[in-house]
């Protein structure tokens, strides 16, 4: 894969944006195991191979169980989530498949069940934030590892 621009290099306010997005998520209310979820489950649909590779690994370092990690592509068919991890991982793929529907209405109310206002929100942006770092991390060639 030929190496393509160095977006952080050359524009690095960018960057500096999109850590912002991070900080305000590392500070939210969402649990850094369920952040790393909708990272990795997005990155999947998304098959973004660099974003795999890291939210795996940071999964892993953080004490996630590597079965759950293994599995999580199959999610719907296991009992290893929880059913506020079930309903953000529902949030995560439609939101991530926006051009199929995008949020039902569905999949919000069970939200609305689980979760706070402000944590559907929050929720909502650690997908939008790890949407944009795939399509990122896709566009550039940034390979796992690098």
């Amino acid at each position: 894969m030929n190496k393509r621009i160095d977006i952080n290099a050359i524009q690095p306010q960018a960057y500096k944006a999109m850590y912002g997005l991070e900080a305000y998520l590392a500070a939210s209310e969402i649990p850094k195991s369920l952040r790393h979820l909708i990272k990795l489950r997005a990155s999947q649909i998304n098959g973004c191979a660099f974003c795999i590779n890291m939210h795996f690994e940071e999964a892993l370092k953080d004490g996630e169980e590597n079965r759950r990690l293994h599995l999580l592509n199959a999610w719907r068919e296991t009992s290893l989530y929880s059913e506020e991890e079930r309903v953000a991982l529902a949030m995560t793929e439609e939101i991530t498949l926006i051009s199929r529907n995008g949020l039902s209405a569905e999949t919000y109310e069970m939200a609305a069940r689980v979760f706070s206002e402000t944590q559907i929100a929050q929720i909502i942006m650690a997908i939008v934030a790890i949407n944009a770092w795939n399509r990122i991390a896709i566009s550039t060639h940034l390979q796992p590892g690098a």
